[in-house]
C-alpha cells in the first residue's frame, strides 16, 4: 500500500520541483518580457508574470488576487484529498496519476502566489506573481474576409505563455477526458443462472 502512495506523490514532487527550478531559473536569469528561442518564432523562453489563473488569465485587482490565491489553497487541499481517496479505494492508476499530474500543476503555482510576493516583490503574503515563460506561436496569420466577426483581424496559435505547471493540469484533465471510459469502468458482477446452480447441485 506505500507503494500505491509514494509513486504518484514522487511524480507530483518532482513536477513541483522542476516547475520551481524553471521559474527561479527565469527570474534570475532573463529580464521581464525578454525571450531566449529554442525554436526560432516559433518556440522559446519568455519571461512574463501573471496575477490569475493558468495561461495568464487574470480576477482583476488585489481583493481578486486574494480570493483567487485562497480558492487556489482550497483547492490543492481538495484535489491532494481526493488524490489518497483514489489511491485508497484503489481506483484505475492513470486516473490516479491524471490527478496527481493536476495536484502538482495547482501546487507548483500556488506557491506562486502564496510565496513570490514576500520573497520577491512587494514583501506581502498571498499577493505572489505566478511567472510563465513557455511561449509556442506556431501558426500566425490574418482571418480572411469572408471569416464571420475576427474578419481581416490578425490571429496567433498558440498564443498563451504558460509554465510548467499549467501544462500539468492540462495534460491530467485532458487525457481523463479521453480516457474518462477507461478510468471509471464499473466492474459486473457475474450473476449466476439456475441452471449453472442446478449443475453445481
Amino acid at each position: 500500500m506505500k507503494a500505491a502512495y509514494t509513486k504518484p506523490f514522487l511524480v507530483a514532487a518532482f513536477i513541483v520541483l522542476i516547475d520551481q527550478v524553471i521559474k527561479t531559473w527565469v527570474r534570475t536569469h532573463m529580464s521581464f518580457d525578454s525571450e531566449i528561442r529554442f525554436l526560432g518564432s516559433h518556440g522559446m523562453l519568455r519571461y512574463t508574470e501573471n496575477n490569475g489563473m493558468a495561461f495568464g488569465w487574470e480576477l482583476g485587482g488585489k481583493i481578486g488576487k486574494l480570493v483567487l490565491t485562497l480558492f487556489r489553497i482550497v483547492a490543492v487541499c481538495g484535489i491532494g484529498y481526493g488524490l489518497v481517496y483514489l489511491i485508497k479505494n484503489k481506483y484505475h492508476r492513470g486516473l490516479i496519476m491524471c490527478v496527481a499530474l493536476i495536484f502538482a500543476g495547482a501546487l507548483g503555482n500556488i506557491i506562486d502566489s502564496t510565496f513570490y510576493g514576500l520573497l520577491y516583490q512587494n514583501g506581502h503574503l498571498f499577493e505572489g506573481r505566478v511567472v510563465d515563460m513557455f511561449y509556442f506561436p506556431l501558426i500566425k496569420g490574418t482571418y480572411p474576409d469572408w471569416f464571420p466577426v475576427w474578419h481581416g483581424q490578425s490571429f496567433e496559435f498558440f498564443e498563451p505563455i504558460f509554465n510548467l505547471a499549467d501544462a500539468s493540469i492540462s495534460v491530467g484533465v485532458i487525457a481523463i477526458l479521453i480516457f474518462q471510459k477507461r478510468y471509471f469502468k464499473q466492474e459486473v458482477p457475474e450473476v449466476s443462472s439456475p441452471n449453472s446452480e442446478m449443475v453445481e447441485e
